[in-house]
């Protein structure tokens, strides 16, 4: 795959489908990739929504459960599938990410001994996973993802990190915690972000502090804090790893500790951290 004029072309040289979808705004200079599920019942029933300017809604890209692609705007365009969200201290992700929808029912009930989605369709055990949403308590049902959908996410995830040089790959439920759960527990996105990072070299990636910032011995605030608490605005560290929102750290400055010793590891809230170029 690569990019042309801001638009996907496969390895053939063509270019994949494009639908133009009303519902964009204005340059985009991406530092993100955000992942979606449609939470619909079929790749076109989402893609004529999402061109539809009643929806307001769009996004870049969708990838159907067979792996096909459509573009819906193009990548220096700002899509509108963010919504309310933060992250690294930006706000507002839609004017600094590129959005993907995966074709995927999402969240499912169980009903007459059947998973069932919000828009009646029933799915066999063998099509869901039964799992606990990383930020809530209790668990649901969740449509599985097809191989060929997520060999496709992954190819087109790699070209636009590298064309575009993006930060990071986050979900949807990273950005709008509390108000939305998509790609979900079934979407392997911890397992995507570290076949990507290994692109490059091999140095972790390295934050600073935003804020005055609690440091804890565990992804939680009910953790208790470092000695090293609270971190001052500006302080460097190394992510090496995530639970949720939350990201376990090494200090990268003097508060490491002296010579020879090893540096200071803990957790941080990773909505307080923003990331170096």
């Amino acid at each position: 795959m690569k990019i042309l004029r801001h638009r996907l072309h496969l390895d053939g040289g063509k270019a994949v489908p494009f639908e133009r979808s009303p519902n964009a705004g204005g340059r985009l200079e991406p530092k993100y990739l955000v992942m979606h599920y449609t939470g619909g019942s079929s790749a076109d029933g989402s893609i004529q929504w999402l061109c539809d300017p009643a929806a307001r809604a769009s996004a870049h890209l969708v990838i159907g459960r067979d792996g096909s692609i459509t573009q819906l705007v193009p990548f220096d365009r700002v899509a509108w599938h963010a919504g309310a969200s933060q992250w690294e201290g930006l706000s507002g992700l839609n004017a600094h990410s590129i959005g993907i929808e995966l074709d995927n029912a999402g969240r499912l009930q169980r009903k007459g001994g059947r998973w069932r989605a919000w828009f009646g369709t029933a799915y066999d055990d063998d099509q869901v996973m039964e799992a606990t949403h990383k930020h809530e308590s209790e668990p649901s049902g969740w449509q599985l993802f097809p191989e060929a959908q997520i060999d496709a996410a992954i190819r087109v995830a790699k070209v636009l990190m590298d064309k575009y040089e993006l930060r990071d790959i986050v979900g949807h439920d990273d950005i709008s915690p509390g108000r939305k759960v998509d790609p979900g527990p079934a979407f392997p996105l911890a397992q995507l972000r570290a076949r990507l990072a290994g692109r490059g070299d091999d140095r972790m990636p390295v934050y600073e502090a935003t804020t005055h910032l609690n440091i804890r011995s565990g992804p939680g605030a009910d953790h208790p804090r470092l000695p090293e608490a609270p971190l001052a605005p500006g302080t460097r560290l190394e992510v090496a790893g995530e639970d949720g929102r939350w990201r376990l750290v090494y200090l990268l400055d003097e508060r490491a500790g002296e010579a020879g010793e090893a540096p200071v590891e803990g957790w941080v809230h990773g909505n307080y951290i923003r990331r170096l170029d």
